[in-house]
């Protein structure tokens, strides 16, 4: 028999400093790195998931309304087996300092077209980073 994935609904961000890098994150106990964000919880709206995401993993304060929709990306989980990780993508512009909190290990801020060597997540190196590259 074979297992049915399940799918995890999230809320992601593509954080763009003023060099026009981008953030990208690494959980703890990984090696994977990928946009930061998390899961929606019960009755949340994504961009309400994106606030509350950020505020815990990179203490930052953000206005929602400077957020500009990406899409709604799909790929295999990068730290969970069997598993889908359905994502709802929001782009905005950061000028203060994410501080790693809770469960992000590392941040690096990455040219989008050349992350170098890091590992990435699927959903990051093959929809969400293109997504982002494709708009001026």
């Amino acid at each position: 028999m074979t297992a049915i994935p399940r799918a995890i609904l999230i809320a992601a961000a593509v954080l763009v400093g003023p060099d026009r890098r981008v953030l990208l994150v690494r959980k703890r106990g990984t090696e994977i790195f990928m946009q930061p964000g998390g899961k929606l919880e019960p009755g949340e709206a994504p961009q309400q998931a994106l606030v509350r995401e950020l505020r815990e993993e990179l203490d930052l304060e953000i206005d929602p309304g400077t957020a500009t929709y990406l899409g709604s990306f799909s790929a295999p989980a990068a730290n969970e087996a069997d598993t889908t990780v359905v994502a709802e993508v929001f782009r905005l512009p950061i000028s203060s300092a994410p501080s790693p909190q809770a469960e992000i290990a590392e941040v690096r801020w990455v040219d989008p077209a050349k992350p170098g060597e890091l590992k990435l997540a699927v959903l990051s190196r093959d929809h969400i980073l293109p997504a982002h590259l494709s708009i001026p």
